[in-house]
């Protein structure tokens, strides 16, 4: 696996999560430039870059960008990372016009039972061969 470039956007995400993990390989499919990296938040760099961005682990349980030296959380990860994929996907930011507390509001909603919904592993997701050098340690 690789070591962090601080050049590039990094997405922390619950490697534990079904739906994290759907979403990894989703943003995967749409980022054939390979912008983003990745690392779980159960991992040494995950945990790091929580601690580096004063981030508790408590109140944040599903996914982080890491963009120019700034810490992106909640609905404000989703739709920057959206921002930044092939196709369609960059329209979704035109819901930044709706205020972060609705916005943040429906995401923990979803954050809150994703586990029920989608399920969980036993442990973090194993990148294939081919994806391994796009996820950190």
């Amino acid at each position: 696996m690789g070591a962090v470039d601080p050049l590039k956007p990094t997405i922390l995400f619950d490697g534990v999560c079904n739906l994290c993990n759907g979403a990894v390989l989703f943003i995967i499919k749409r980022d054939p430039n390979q912008k983003f990296q990745f690392a779980s938040l159960q991992s040494a760099v995950g945990k790091s870059q929580l601690e580096k961005y004063n981030l508790n682990t408590k109140d944040v349980d599903s996914i982080v960008l890491i963009k120019s030296s700034k810490a992106f959380v909640r609905s404000t990860a989703a739709l920057q990372i959206a921002s930044q994929l092939n196709g369609l996907w960059p329209l979704l930011s035109l819901f930044k016009i709706v205020p972060t507390f609705i916005r943040d509001g429906v995401y923990n909603w979803i954050a809150k039972n994703r586990y029920s919904w989608f399920g969980k592993k036993d442990a973090c997701m194993i990148p294939t061969p081919e994806l391994k050098s796009r996820f950190l340690d």
